[in-house]
This record gives C-alpha cells, sequence and structure tokens, in this order.
C-alpha cells in the first residue's frame, strides 16, 4: 500500500465498494508446470532492486510497500486485485455473496489449496486466521496491527467496537463473515496483502502474536521472519549482511507454477545505485525510477513503464504535539505558504498533478469542485510570523508521490522559512525510526503519503481519519475529530452507492475548506524500469505487481 504504506522499525526477537448481490468466479486455473528456464533461453533467477529493507516477513504487520511487494509473491488474500487493475478478483475465495442487509458475507473457499507447509487450507483455516487477527495484545493493538486497526476498527479487547464480528465454518469449503454494519469496506478489504491467510500450525507454533513494545518500536516472534503462505513463492533466505531476500518456487502451489524459479529482492536504498546496477546487468529491474533518468534509461534499451497517479502526498501535521496548530488559521495559512506548483514543476515526473484533496480523481466521491488552495506567500506570512515547526522527512527510501524525499523537502521547507516559520529539521530513516517517529507522535510536521489498496474513498480518507483514537494527524485534539469520524463511518455504511458517494463528496469539501487535518499536496505517477530481457511483468496502478509472470532472457 499504502500511511502511507508503512512499516515500523522494529527488533526481532529471534533469528533471522459494498456491492450487494455481488459475487464472482475465479478465472485462474490450478496445475501447471514451472517454466522458469525452460530450454535454457530464460535465467532461473529475477533480481529486483529494493529500495527499503523488510523489518518483517508477516503480512499483517507488515504497513509499507518494500514489504509488501515481497510477501505479495509469498501469500493469498481471500480476494486480490486483477493485474493491471484496482479491480476486484478471487483468489482463495472463489465466490462471495452479501445478505440483503449488507451485514453478513458468505465466502465459498477454493479446494485442493494447501500452504507451503503441507497444511490444508479450508474453512476452519480461514476462519482461526480472522479470529488470530481479531485477537491481538494492547502492543500490537496500538503499533504494527496498523491495517487491522484502521479497517475494522477495533480488536477483540473492544469487540463491541470492531466492524468485525466473527467468522464461522458453515461447511468445510464456506465461512460467514459478521460484521457490525453494511460498510463500502467489504468485501474488498479482504484484498488486502496484510489480511493475507498463513498456516494456521506454523502461526500457532511459531507464536506469531507474541508482537512486545521496544522503545519506539517492536520486538516480534520468530515466526515474523519465517511466515508460511500458499503463494507462488515462499521464502528461503534474508541475507542481512549482504542485504538480500531469496525466495523460491512453492512446489505446492496451487495455480499456475512461477515462469521463474527464484526471486531475488536486493536491497539497495540509492536509487541512483539502483540506476547503475540495472544497466550494468546485476538486477533486472528496480521501482520508482527518477523521472529525469526515464529517457536515459529508455534509449538505453530498458522498459520504462509509468504507472497512473493512484496515490496522494500530503504533509501531517500535529496538534496535540504543537498547540499552534489547534488553529485552522494556522493550518490554511501553512497550505497557502506551498508553492505547490512548483513542486508539481521542478520535483515530479510528468503527469503530476497539484492535490485538491485527499483522493484520486479516478476514485468515487472525488468533489470536482474543489480547486487547488491559491499560493500567497505574503497572506500566509501574516498569519505564521513566530512559528516553529519540528519538520520532518524520511530517508533510505523513494516512495511512489515521494521520488526524492529530501528535494520535495527542502523545497517546501524553503517556502515556510519565507513565509516566516522556523523549522526546525529532523530526517530519520524510513525503517530506522521515520515511521515509528510518526505513529508516535513526534514530530509537529512531516511529510508522508498513501498509494490506494483498492478503489475505494474509505481506502483513503477512512484509514488517515476514521480511527479518533489512533489516527496519526491526533484529530482526538481538536474541535472537529468526532465528527469527522462520525461522518466517515456513516458514509461507510450507506448501501446506496450515489447516496454514498455524494456523502464522500461532502467530506472531502469540508476535509480541505473547514477542518485540514492535513495539507494535500500533490499526485504523482509512479514508474517501475525493467531491462530489456524482461518479458511478463504487469504493471500495477496500486503499485501491487506479482512477479510469478515475469520471465527474464538469457
Amino acid at each position: 500500500m499504502t500511511m502511507r504504506r508503512k512499516a515500523a522499525p522494529v527488533a526481532v526477537a529471534a533469528a533471522v465498494a459494498l456491492a450487494l448481490g455481488a459475487c464472482a468466479q475465479s478465472e485462474r486455473e490450478s496445475g501447471g508446470e514451472a517454466t522458469g528456464g525452460a530450454g535454457g533461453s530464460y535465467k532461473d533467477t529475477f533480481t529486483f532492486g529494493a529500495a527499503g529493507a523488510p523489518e518483517v516477513f508477516d503480512p499483517f504487520y507488515a504497513t509499507d510497500g518494500e514489504t509488501f511487494r515481497i510477501t505479495r509473491q509469498m501469500f493469498d488474500g481471500l480476494l486480490t486485485i486483477k493485474p493491471g487493475t484496482a479491480d476486484l478478483a478471487p483468489a482463495l475465495a472463489e465466490k462471495w455473496e452479501p445478505s440483503a442487509d449488507g451485514k453478513q458475507w458468505t465466502f465459498t473457499l477454493r479446494q485442493g489449496v494447501v500452504f507451503s507447509d503441507g497444511e490444508p487450507f479450508n474453512a476452519e483455516a480461514a476462519c482461526k486466521n480472522f479470529e488470530r487477527m481479531f485477537d491481538q495484545n494492547e502492543a500490537a493493538a496500538a503499533g504494527p496491527a496498523e491495517y487491522w486497526r484502521n479497517t475494522m476498527g477495533a480488536f477483540k479487547s473492544d469487540a463491541a467496537n470492531s466492524l468485525y464480528q466473527g467468522c464461522t465454518v458453515k461447511d468445510p469449503n464456506t465461512i460467514v463473515i459478521d460484521t457490525k454494519e453494511a460498510t463500502s469496506k467489504f468485501p474488498a478489504v479482504l484484498s488486502l496483502a496484510s489480511l493475507s491467510m498463513q498456516s494456521p500450525k506454523a502461526l500457532e507454533e511459531g507464536k506469531a502474536n507474541e508482537v512486545t513494545a521496544q522503545g519506539e518500536g517492536f520486538s516480534y516472534p520468530e515466526y515474523s521472519m519465517n511466515p508460511v503462505g500458499s503463494g507462488p513463492y515462499k521464502l528461503e533466505n534474508y541475507d542481512q549482511a549482504n542485504r538480500t531476500v531469496t525466495l523460491v518456487a512453492n512446489d505446492k502451489y496451487w495455480g499456475e507454477q512461477p515462469k521463474t524459479n527464484k526471486l531475488i529482492f536486493k536491497i539497495i536504498p540509492d536509487e541512483s545505485t539502483r540506476r547503475q546496477e540495472l544497466q550494468a546487468g546485476s538486477i533486472d529491474g528496480y521501482d520508482l525510477p527518477n523521472p529525469v533518468d526515464w529517457k536515459g534509461l529508455e534509449d538505453a534499451g530498458s522498459k520504462v513503464e509509468v504507472r497512473p497517479a493512484f496515490n496522494i502526498l500530503y504533509m501531517g501535521l500535529n496538534p496535540e504535539k504543537n498547540e499552534k496548530l489547534k488553529d485552522v488559521e494556522v493550518r490554511k495559512a501553512l497550505y497557502q505558504a506551498i508553492n505547490r506548483q512548483q513542486l508539481v514543476d521542478s520535483q515530479l515526473p510528468e503527469g503530476a498533478s497539484v492535490a485538491t484533496q485527499f483522493i484520486p480523481e479516478t476514485v468515487a466521491g472525488y468533489n470536482e469542485a474543489l480547486q487547488p488552495v491559491a499560493y500567497d506567500a505574503a497572506a500566509a506570512k501574516e498569519k505564521l510570523q513566530g512559528l516553529t515547526l519540528n519538520f520532518a522527512y524520511p530517508s533510505e527510501v523513494t516512495r511512489p508521490y515521494m521520488p526524492n524525499p529530501q528535494r520535495l523537502f527542502e523545497a517546501i521547507r524553503a517556502d515556510l522559512e519565507a513565509a516566516g516559520v522556523t523549522v526546525n529539521v529532523t530526517t530519520r530513516p524510513w525503517n530506522g525510526g521515520y515511521l515509528d517517529g510518526v505513529t508516535a507522535g513526534a514530530f509537529d510536521a512531516w511529510l508522508l503519503g498513501w498509494t490506494g489498496d483498492y478503489n475505494s474513498a474509505d481506502n483513503f480518507i477512512g484509514t488517515f481519519f476514521g480511527n479518533l483514537a489512533t489516527n496519526d494527524f491526533r484529530t482526538k485534539v481538536t474541535n472537529y475529530g468526532t465528527a469527522l469520524s462520525q461522518e466517515l463511518a456513516a458514509a461507510d455504511a450507506t448501501v446506496d452507492e450515489a447516496e454514498r458517494t455524494n456523502k464522500y463528496k461532502e467530506i472531502n469539501k469540508k476535509l480541505v475548506e473547514q477542518y485540514l487535518p492535513a495539507l494535500p499536496l500533490t499526485h504523482s505517477p509512479p514508474a517501475l524500469v525493467v531491462s530489456g530481457k524482461v518479458e511478463g511483468l504487469v504493471v500495477s496502478p496500486l503499485t501491487a505487481e506479482e512477479f510469478s509472470t515475469v520471465q527474464v532472457k538469457q
């Protein structure tokens, strides 16, 4: 994903749209043979340059795109997203059907599936997974179990406030999930990588839920570094010294065997180094090439695949940390102070745009009537004189919405200082304190963003602001936070699609004209580049590529 696609830095405590009446039928066929290296014309390995290191491999406790890029190859959810689109598709569930009131969902599961440890996937296994996710301790609930918290609202300890109300085994191949209310999240939320199915036996034996707080981060059980899924690949090795993650084909996979037998993720934080390694042939591709390099890469024979801009970059604000940020006039002045068109023109690739709200224009609920807040440094300066901001940005990372965090930060910082703001600069590694700092409320302001997990307004603004108690923007200390959370909940629970869309349009208007809990800045089209020898790659607007179809010519 996806706030952000964020991951909590950790210490590992061990070694290494509500569519009533909707249903779907899988088009995927099981069986098939591995063809990687077939006839000697293809390489046995696809090597991908990753921008950051994973901290865990248990997808339930992951929240950042670099980790999900890996776990997506290893795990299946009940549902998935059709490759190359943002549309829902079957995975471990072949069909699904809601009740008339939208509060109960029946899923018909795929038969003949086993996890990579040989354990069967069936209705009992599916319900055990949901109960495992629901039953989190205090540390996990407040920290790394973020996707469940932001989508379901609460855990077993606060069950009355949870969207999820239980999973029942109807027969060996059918489950029923009960929800507290109708919601636009279902069934699409079950396509989230974090809600993937895992081997119940491995979860139990590895004490997978034993997460503990450790400083600003968390300590995880051994299982988190060696989880068991049902996807086309399984984990072979994480060589932290050499910064490589190796996956091998899962010979028990229920679908078509991967075209390439081995995936290696080579962790290379510096984008220019990734480019050099692609040109040298030591990697076969990498994500988020610098836009200034796109033409040169193509001229050299590489393939630059540009995705749609299904994302948002924002400047987060913390009124709990800095009392002056409780004043909406101060927040509006900060927005006026930032020359966002100049950010688009000087820092972002062709196709980027100034954001008028927190969701992309392709998402239902986007308010076409909203216009960008005008850049007005002089007016901003009248409100901002004397304001000091502890403003943070991440290092050792490139994100779809944030190609070069430092350059974007410096441009915004210059605008703020020109408007009279004293900026105290903080930078931390993405997976080395930055994201935990955001969650812990360590900064007055910060740069972050979000790539949608599926096509839903709730996946953006509901994720950001819906949970009053725990959202990063500390809306709980504002005079509008409760109202905003209630408005988001009411929109999400609206069954009629047209009515729900109108509610989200109104909320988007209020978010930028009345509340302004953060500053939506830009949308940016991210690219992925691969060698000219790579075949079979289908790029995703969600940056959620699956590599089982990829082959690399010798």
